[in-house]
């Protein structure tokens, strides 16, 4: 009697046994798909997109292969933008006399404008594809912009529609990179390396400017913009070897994701780039014509003014990535903003001497550097690397309004308010909206930390 139960136990137990085989199996097989679902999740990039390289230190030596390659780039891209000056007064001097300074500006604000608009699918594509095919076709469209602008000197629409709109284009696909990407390759030496990067602007506004002013006089504007084409493309696709991300961005469902624009911080940050944009290309675009008409000077130093700017902002771009580590990237950023304006109210403003314009010239050069080369760094603290180059997509729409809104007014100011002789209604233009971006930029240090000492 002892033993009969022994039988139901038995098969209790064999049903446990093949319950558990089958529940061993079924993980297994679980486990095999999940594997299967992570290899599928992970595999290896085709060669047109972007491929991870974290095994590379932040901080390391390719790093700053990359912060060269950006230099390079911004040399040809933002550098060209800032070099248009020359351009600009030939055109109303010698090749356009009859066209308004308005229409004449319209070329150079919208390789700026076009430029920030197009930097949103720039940001994706150099999310989604190996950004050293991005920028060599960005290389590549600028300098056909540019040749094929050469011949287009018949009309003032011809040279929007080139050497603005398209040439704006190729631009977006090199800067937008070389304005983010060296950010994922350091943390220590993150905002100098990005002043070194984008002192590339000012580097090629320094030589940019008197080399075009040069083929200008000793060729005609027709060979100016071949050469200046050519040298365009080849510079920037031997950079683009190197441009390469440090992170790879997984696939998302949103191809723009606004919800940035619910962070107060990004509407601070949006507002001011709206503002310091508005203002910031009317000392580029406007110093070489006033000193030529209302202090008298020759058409050389005039242009030799744009010189002084770039030259300047060379030094504002790497000292103010050497300073904003101990005083804080935003901190640095709000000061640069409102010297600008200071130097735009206070030097230029009121005098109509050689001496202030210099002046001007070079602390305006100095500081307007340091604005354009701490947002980044800016942007990469507050939010992280890995979607900053979709981050400052976004941002270049307030570029964007602010390009269309500031050269074109200003030149308009001078045309219809000055008389085309009276400067200060446009310099009044530009020193206020340069004095509101210090003022959102010093409203976003606040709503990211409130107490007044802090490094921010």
């Amino acid at each position: 009697m002892a033993t009969a139960p022994s039988q139901p136990d038995n098969n209790h137990a064999l049903e446990s046994t093949s319950q558990s085989t089958v529940d061993g199996i079924n993980a297994a097989s679980a486990n095999m798909g999940s594997e299967k679902s992570a290899d599928t999740t992970h595999s290896k990039p085709r060669w047109w997109e972007n491929k991870s390289l974290e095994e590379k230190p932040v901080d390391g030596a390719y790093g700053w292969a990359v912060v060269a390659s950006g230099g390079v780039m911004m040399m040809f891209s933002m550098g060209g933008i800032n070099a248009y000056g020359a351009y600009q007064t030939y055109y109303h001097l010698n090749q356009f006399p009859n066209e308004p300074m308005s229409n004449l500006s319209w070329v150079g604000t919208l390789q700026f404008a076009g430029m920030s608009v197009f930097g949103i699918p720039a940001g994706i594509l150099c999310e989604r594809f190996d950004t050293r095919i991005v920028t060599f076709i960005g290389g590549l469209i600028m300098g056909v912009s540019l040749i094929i602008a050469s011949f287009c000197d018949s009309a003032v629409w011809k040279l929007i529609l080139t050497q603005g709109t398209v040439f704006s284009i190729g631009a977006s696909l090199v800067f937008i990179p070389a304005t983010s990407i060296p950010a994922q390759w350091f943390v220590k030496y993150r905002a100098i390396s990005m002043g070194i990067a984008v002192a590339g602007s000012g580097i090629g506004g320094l030589w940019l400017t008197p080399a075009s002013r040069g083929m200008i006089e000793s060729l005609g504007t027709g060979w100016a913009l071949r050469i200046t084409g050519i040298i365009t493309f080849v510079a920037t696709s031997i950079s683009s070897l190197f441009m390469r991300n440090r992170l790879r961005v997984e696939g998302r469902e949103k191809i723009v994701d606004f919800s940035v624009f619910r962070d107060i911080r990004f509407i601070f940050v949006f507002l001011g780039a709206v503002c310091g944009i508005t203002g910031y290309f009317t000392p580029f675009f406007s110093l070489p014509t006033f000193a030529i008409q209302k202090i008298g000077k020759s058409e050389s130093f005039g242009n030799n003014l744009i010189t002084i700017i770039n030259a300047a902002s060379i030094v504002g771009r790497i000292g103010t990535g050497q300073l904003a580590p101990y005083f804080g990237a935003i901190n640095t950023m709000a000061s640069c903003t409102f010297i600008a304006a200071l130097s735009i109210l206070v030097l230029w403003l009121p005098f109509e001497t050689t001496g202030t314009a210099i002046a001007c010239a070079i602390i305006y050069g100095i500081f307007c550097g340091g604005i354009i080369s701490l947002l980044p760094v800016v942007l990469a603290d507050l939010w992280g690397v890995q979607r900053i180059s979709t981050i400052i997509g976004l941002l270049y729409i307030a570029n964007f309004i602010g390009g269309m809104i500031g050269a074109p007014s200003s030149g308009a100011i001078v045309d219809d308010i000055g008389h085309g002789t009276n400067f200060k209604p446009a310099i009044t233009f530009s020193g206020v909206f340069m004095l509101a971006a210090a003022i959102f930029f010093t409203l976003l240090r606040f709503a990211t930390n409130k107490k007044p000492l802090a490094i921010v």
